[in-house]
C-alpha cells in the first residue's frame, strides 16, 4: 500500500513546480496579511512627533528642529499604530521583505529644506489668509455698528 502512495506522489511531482525556490536570484512573494516594514514619505511628514508618541516599541524618533525622522527597525514589532495615528499620512506598512542587516542601526531620513518657490508660495497663501481674516473682520465689526 505505501508503495502506491510513493509512486502517486513522485509522478505529481514530476509535473507541478518545484515546490522550493532559487532564493537569491528569485525574489519570494509576500503572503496575504504580511505586515513588512514601516516607510515615510518624508517629503509629505511634518515632523509633529505623534508617530514617535504612539509607538509602543519606542522604535521611532522624531526631531522637529533637526529636521529628520528616524526608526530602529530592530526595535519596531510592526503593530502599524504610527501609521493610524500619522495625520498627514505619510507612514505606510509596506508588505515586503527588508534586505538582513549584520549591525543594528537606525535609518535616519532628513526632510528636505524646501526650496525658494515652495517659500514664496507658502508666504502667498499665509497673506491671502491674513487679508480674507482682516475682510472677515471689517465686515462683523461694520455689521455690529449698523
Amino acid at each position: 500500500m505505501g508503495s502506491f502512495k510513493l509512486g502517486k506522489m513522485t509522478l505529481s511531482s514530476l509535473f507541478k513546480q518545484p515546490e522550493t525556490i532559487l532564493y537569491p536570484t528569485v525574489a519570494k512573494k509576500a503572503p496575504a496579511g504580511l505586515k513588512g516594514h514601516i516607510e515615510n514619505d518624508i517629503g509629505v511628514c511634518i515632523l509633529c512627533g505623534i508617530c514617535e508618541k504612539t509607538c509602543p516599541a519606542g522604535a521611532l524618533r522624531v526631531d522637529k528642529k533637526e529636521n529628520y525622522w528616524a526608526i530602529d527597525r530592530f526595535r519596531c514589532v510592526q503593530c502599524a499604530a504610527c501609521t493610524r495615528a500619522c495625520p498627514k499620512a505619510c507612514l505606510a506598512m509596506r508588505p515586503s521583505y527588508m534586505k538582513p542587516s549584520a549591525s543594528m542601526s537606525e535609518d535616519v531620513f532628513f526632510k528636505p529644506a524646501p526650496s525658494e518657490d515652495e517659500l514664496a508660495a507658502k508666504e502667498a497663501r499665509k497673506a491671502a489668509k491674513l487679508e480674507a481674516a482682516m475682510k472677515a473682520k471689517a465686515a462683523r465689526q461694520e455689521m455690529q455698528e449698523g
